[in-house]
């Protein structure tokens, strides 16, 4: 224990901080004084000892310690810095106590719940700044609203000027509390003195957000006065958050922040305009109807109005089907629309709409999906691991492929390739087409915008859209829903119903999708004539049903367990609907099923 306590002593002073002003050092010296005394009584009597376990190693350690005082010792051990502890299987912050004997397991930076845990650390020292810098009514006033690449978007509902001198004020006062390492503290409110904490803060979105909370407390967030709620874990304090930048954007501030695999590098924001404005029109679109947060729709499902929502936001949806139609048949010599997006992002639903709104303009679609052209099974590349990498461009006869279209351009009869997934290989099953001056190709597949995959074709003969399930929906004014887990909980309910796979093994694939959409995808969105947004603003009360149960279904001891307890909290948010009340052609048909088309 004499080394336990040696190590004890020497981090005492970052968990020892008065809860109304800045630490000071003779806080820390009376907290190596007291803990000194602990370990000395202790080592003299063995009581109030605990037997922790970590990476195989038992150890005995004082009843009280912080798990972060623990992790300090393992550190080392750890490819990046730890953010998070499991507590026999239970996540906890490093701020709490270990009060019994426990088996101890790490989260850090490079783990998705560790960087989750990043981002929201940091968009609180951000947020707090703004409090101390432009005031209380200014960070009340500010929203998340969606991320750009490795930027979160902020709106300040004209409170604060969009001005580099701004964000640079912004940026020094977080620099501030970083190096002050200023905590962040965790308060359980009665649920009543929540609301009204927050109602008298303006933080209306809050409010509305706890009127459907079934839990009788809310773990609220506290910094140096500056008071917020946020949906997960937090770390210790703002020293731990070293890496980030911030500037003036739009009418708004750019977060940036590190991504998971690069924890501890702030690289320069990339732009992408095309994303940036489709995102912004759909946060808009949001803003005009009334419904920006979480306890907003809860409230126009309470108030029996969600059949009008539905039908709203489908015929806005099929509004921009007919305008990006209308564009099409505006353009000479089209003859390959090519539809890309990420997982789970709609993309045959959306090719099957568009081409409805093409046959009424005169135009004759005839659908093609990329996936036809997979190469035989012995053929696909592996990834690092040894696994098939079926998100790789090599995954595809991308020679076969842009052989088939010139001829068709030229007007040969041509026969398109059949893939039989059973047995891994294509087939020709005298599918033959041949194309009319009235005949275009809506080609679906996820390399669709990247030139190499129709590198013959020529540029006028192409249409290229680009399509992703971007949430314009946030829990409230701070805590934004990402897009990926829309998507997640679309493929999760979809590859149960269609595929008869578990939830476990869906969340299990997911890290290698994001990989290949990353590397695949994203970098070639811009290249898109048009962006479409599928996501609906309704979707996520919708899949709550379907989605539950599928979680529930993993087990505390798989490695999956924590992702599938953080969708589960999320989910607990919304009040669910019937999915009766969906169109036969909605997007989310083709998750949750019933679609009138072959999706």
């Amino acid at each position: 224990m004499q080394g336990a306590c040696g190590t004890l002593n020497s981090m005492a002073p970052e968990c020892a901080v008065n809860k109304s002003r800045t630490p000071k050092r003779h806080d820390f010296i009376q907290e190596e004084v007291r803990m000194q005394g602990a370990c000395g009584t202790l080592n003299k009597k063995g009581a109030f000892g605990m037997k922790i376990e970590v990476l195989g190693e038992v150890r005995e350690y004082p009843q009280g310690i912080t798990y972060e005082q623990i992790a300090e010792q393992y550190q080392e051990q750890y490819g990046g810095l730890i953010a998070l502890v499991s507590a026999d299987g239970k996540l906890r912050e490093l701020f709490k106590h270990a009060n019994k004997d426990c088996r101890l397991g790490f989260f850090t930076l490079r783990d998705a719940v560790g960087h989750k845990t990043y981002v929201r650390s940091a968009t609180m020292l951000c947020l707090k700044a703004i409090y101390d810098t432009m005031g209380e009514k200014a960070a009340a006033m500010c929203r998340l609203e969606f991320a750009v690449g490795n930027g979160t978007y902020i709106s300040t509902g004209g409170e604060i000027a969009a001005t580099r001198s701004n964000a640079e004020r912004i940026k020094a006062r977080m620099d501030e509390l970083r190096d002050m390492a200023m905590p962040f503290r965790k308060k359980s409110y009665p649920l009543d003195e929540a609301i009204e904490l927050f109602r008298k803060k303006g933080m209306t979105g809050k409010t509305e957000l706890f009127r459907y909370r079934r839990s009788s407390f809310v773990n609220v967030y506290e910094m140096d006065g500056y008071y917020d709620y946020y949906y997960g874990f937090m770390l210790p304090n703002a020293g731990y958050v070293k890496w980030y930048d911030l500037q003036a954007y739009d009418e708004g501030f750019m977060l940036v922040l590190p991504d998971q695999k690069n924890p501890t590098e702030v690289k320069p924001l990339t732009e992408r305009r095309k994303l940036f404005e489709t995102l912004k029109a759909s946060a808009r679109w949001g803003h005009e109807i009334g419904i920006e947060t979480v306890g907003e729709l809860n409230n126009q499902i309470c108030s029996g109005s969600i059949s009008d929502l539905i039908l709203v936001q489908e015929a806005e949806q099929e509004r921009k089907i007919s305008e990006i139609a209308r564009e099409i048949a505006s353009r000479q010599g089209v003859k390959f629309i090519m539809i890309a997006g990420p997982s789970s992002s709609g993309k045959t639903s959306l090719s099957h709409r568009l081409s409805i709104q093409l046959r009424t303009l005169g135009m004759t679609p005839h659908p093609v999906a990329l996936d036809n052209y997979f190469v035989n099974r012995e053929d696909t590349p592996l990834d690092e691991n040894g696994d098939y990498n079926f998100e790789c461009l090599e995954a595809i006869d991308v020679k076969r492929f842009n052989d088939d279209m010139i001829r068709l351009l030229n007007g040969e009869r041509v026969e398109i390739p059949e893939f039989n997934f059973k047995i891994g290989r294509r087939e020709f099953n005298g599918n033959y087409m041949k194309l009319g001056r009235e005949d275009v190709l809506v080609i679906e597949g996820i390399h669709g915008l990247n030139p190499r995959m129709s590198y013959a074709l020529p540029e006028e003969s192409k249409y290229k859209i680009y399509i992703s399930a971007l949430i314009n929906l946030n829990v409230d004014a701070h805590n934004r829903i990402p897009t990926t887990d829309g998507r997640l909980l679309r493929r999760l309910v979809r590859d149960a119903r269609t595929r008869g796979a578990s939830a476990q093994r869906t969340i299990q694939m997911w890290p290698s999708v994001r990989r290949g959409e990353e590397e695949y995808i994203f970098p070639f969105q811009e290249e898109a004539d048009v962006m479409f947004n599928s996501a609906t603003i309704y979707e996520l009360a919708a899949l709550k049903q379907y989605a539950e149960p599928l979680l529930f279904h993993i087990e505390k001891d798989q490695p999956e367990y924590y992702e599938a307890k953080r969708l589960l909290k999320f989910l607990e948010y919304f009040l669910g609907i019937s999915s009766e009340e969906l169109p036969r052609n909605s997007i989310c048909r083709e998750f949750v099923g019933g679609s009138c088309f072959r999706v």
